[in-house]
């Protein structure tokens, strides 16, 4: 996929094209669209770097029940 947009317009609001692919990334993590995996890849950033994104803007990691019962598990296989 090509998103295209004049860079004179990008640089008339001061804003550059990786910043746009991170906030595009972000918001399709915030709804659910996207998996925290993909979002950083879209974003081009690793993992740590995209946690401190989302904390930055105020959008959370999103950890279910079933995420929780997963790493119980693991844990548990450990012992």
């Amino acid at each position: 996929m090509t998103i295209t947009n004049p860079d004179q317009t990008l640089q008339e609001v001061n804003i550059s094209a990786q910043e746009i692919l991170l906030d595009i990334a972000v918001y399709l993590y915030d709804k659910e669209r996207m998996s925290i995996r993909q979002a950083r890849k879209l974003a081009g950033l690793d993992v740590i770097s995209f946690q401190k994104a989302l904390a930055i803007r105020k959008v959370y990691l999103k950890y279910s029940l079933g995420d929780l019962n997963r790493d119980i598990q693991n844990l548990e296989s450990i012992s």
